[in-house]
């Protein structure tokens, strides 16, 4: 089997192609927007780091039947890219197609097509939403510092009411506060049809829509945990998912001292602020449910942070249990134990 790796770059790509025995048999430089004819031969195994173009090569080359490994960029320094602080494209893809001949390299989740869709959509409301939320503190930090109070309220109104204040103290809006109130509706407008956009994604997949009957998730918490995860299979069961969310303490021992720490936070941040969100909100609007008296009860004994956390943690293994079994959410189930009232 020959072993082929890929450079990839935005307009074009290194290619270094090795037989089975390691020696190299071509070697060239194309657009990575052809590199179908590059990969239009016989079964390979085709190497390539994790980069933006990587999962749509991977789909490219697994459609022409080729064993694909996407190897973490966090990993390949340690195989010798750079190495002696030498990096050029050629040299890369010579290293990574010599690795691959000798060891199985370890390979990164190729998301399927919905999954990078459902990703890319959440990202871009988030981009949205976070935009306008900057700029709705930049005006109400500059009518503070002109000391103007004006009436409470959400962004969709904001505009109506500055300007209202101003009229009301014979005041015309500057010209750079009318700019930013403009934006600031067009955003709200924006990020208003790309969260009913992520709601009829969720509606459309089975699995999001038995998981929304959680207490606390709506379409966002489910539809990024479903595209997150994407497959099942990839967890041996529960405890496996929530480590891979970074809901899991982690640990800082050596020798004789033993210390647990804070959670981990790794693997994919935007899920793990999810489930925290979906945590409170639960807590917040079911206090009866019996997850939520769970996590209550270690409120009164840690704090509400702790709870959360531990709440979020719960919430994954929940998910994921609902998702195994195709089933929705059964209250009883919510906990192992439930906490007497007091």
């Amino acid at each position: 089997m020959e072993h082929v790796a890929i450079d990839l770059g935005g307009r074009e790509s290194q290619i270094c192609i090795r037989n089975g025995e390691g020696g190299i048999v071509s070697e060239a430089r194309v657009p990575t927007a052809g590199l179908a004819q590059t990969l239009d031969r016989p079964k390979s195994r085709v190497v390539m780091e994790t980069c933006a173009e990587a999962f749509a090569v991977a789909d490219l080359a697994l459609g022409y039947g080729h064993e694909v490994r996407v190897v973490p960029a966090s990993l390949v320094r340690s195989l010798g890219v750079g190495a002696r602080r030498t990096k050029t494209d050629r040299r890369d893809a010579q290293v990574l197609s010599d690795v691959s001949c000798r060891v199985d390299l370890p390979s990164v989740h190729v998301p399927s097509q919905w999954s990078r869709e459902a990703k890319s959509l959440c990202g871009m409301r988030d981009v949205l939403v976070s935009s306008k939320t900057c700029l709705v503190n930049s005006v109400r930090g500059y009518l503070r510092q002109k000391l103007k109070r004006f009436p409470g309220g959400t962004a969709a109104t904001l505009g109506a009411r500055v300007r209202k204040r101003y009229e009301e103290i014979g005041e015309a809006v500057p010209p750079y506060l009318e700019r930013q109130l403009e934006v600031i509706a067009q955003l709200h407008a924006a990020a208003k049809a790309a969260t009913s956009e992520v709601g009829a994604w969720a509606e459309k997949n089975p699995v999001c829509v038995r998981l929304m009957t959680v207490p606390g998730v709506a379409t966002i918490t489910a539809t990024r945990f479903v595209a997150a995860i994407d497959r099942l299979d990839r967890f041996t069961d529960a405890h496996q998912l929530e480590s891979y969310l970074g809901l899991t303490p982690g640990e800082d021992s050596s020798s004789d001292r033993r210390r647990i720490t804070s959670i981990t936070k790794a693997g994919p941040s935007a899920v793990r602020w999810v489930l925290v969100q979906a945590a409170w909100a639960a807590m917040r609007t079911r206090p009866d449910d019996p997850m939520c008296r769970w996590a209550l009860n270690i409120a009164r004994r840690r704090g509400g942070r702790i709870a959360t956390i531990a709440l979020a943690r719960k919430l994954a293994g929940i998910l994921f249990a609902m998702w195994r079994d195709g089933t929705t959410y059964q209250p009883r189930r919510g906990a192992s134990t439930l906490p007497e009232r007091q």
